[in-house]
């Protein structure tokens, strides 16, 4: 069945909240302390670095330590960081081409779930990370 909160966005958040300590971590540290399978986490970190959530340093002495506010991040930010879609129904997506609408031109049942999909979006961008993470209203 299909969820929001993906395996991958769960295991996300659980990184965010290991580097809410300012310090650098290894990915390594970072997969062990997390429980989480080092190539799956290493596969986040660069999706996290990519949306400027996280800043990664190479070398011996390297690792990676949170870069954002997560103050100022949404869990909306981070499904689309992480290219989670947050979609209730396909047509839904931006490019889906639905024969339906090209053949009626009209769908009831397409206004009423994007009035939905409207209201769940809103939530999600109500919602930062750092709320999330800590309990903590921003």
């Amino acid at each position: 069945s299909a969820v929001i909160i993906t395996r991958e966005t769960d295991y996300a958040l659980r990184i965010l909240r290991a580097l809410m300590d300012g310090q650098l971590h290894t990915v390594g540290e970072l997969a062990q302390g997390e429980l989480l399978p080092q190539p799956f986490a290493y596969k986040i970190i660069k999706k996290l670095c990519k949306a400027g959530l996280v800043q990664i340093t190479r070398g011996a002495a390297g690792g990676c330590r949170l870069s954002a506010d997560l103050s100022q991040v949404t869990l909306y930010d981070l499904l689309l960081a992480l290219g989670e879609p947050s979609a209730i129904a396909a047509c839904m997506e931006p490019d889906y081409a639905c024969p339906w609408r090209e053949r009626q031109g009209d769908c009831v049942s397409h206004r009423q779930l994007a009035a939905i999909q409207r209201t769940l979006d809103r939530e999600l961008q109500s919602h930062t990370l750092r709320e999330i993470l800590t309990g903590q209203p921003a």
